[in-house]
């Protein structure tokens, strides 16, 4: 009978270390901004930056060091959406290989994408592609406005 108590013991701890060693980070890019809304909500900046890709966390550096602040306070200053927001929609999540893309709802109503790049086998937040996005645009609108202006122009 203690044999089989010590031999209960050892699997209940075996099954207790493996519980324990799992790996709880996010498997999908939604539930990687799931925890991601979770942690601006507890204000936990470390648990912020393990799911922001490599590039977006020395972006968020280049600027804490340009502001002369800490890279937490930038992390948890410049999130997704606002931390008073009581619900985040979000919808379309969309994969494809190494990088993925959620629509989310900001707090005026706007759809904005959130994109996600694969790193060591976990989904990231790619902030980076964000900024990308709005880059790209603004040489698009300046594109755009040259045009009309030239168009009034002799050659």
């Amino acid at each position: 009978m203690k044999r089989f108590c010590q031999l209960i013991s050892v699997t209940l701890l075996g099954f207790a270390f493996f519980a324990c060693s799992r790996d709880t980070q996010p498997k999908t890019p939604l539930e990687t901004f799931k925890t991601y809304t979770l942690a601006i909500k507890k204000k936990d900046a470390a648990m912020m930056k393990s799911l922001l890709s490599k590039n977006s966390l020395e972006m968020a550096q280049r600027e804490a060091q340009a502001q002369n602040v800490s890279l937490d306070e930038i992390i948890q200053r410049e999130t997704l959406f606002s931390g008073d927001q009581t619900t985040v929609e979000y919808r379309n999540e969309k994969i494809t290989g190494e990088k993925a893309q959620i629509e989310v709802k900001d707090f005026s109503d706007l759809w904005n994408t959130v994109y996600f790049v694969k790193e060591d086998g976990r989904w990231k937040i790619a902030k980076e592609r964000f900024a990308e996005e709005i880059d790209k645009q603004i040489e698009e609108d300046n594109k755009r406005y040259d045009e009309i202006f030239n168009r009034g122009r002799q050659p």
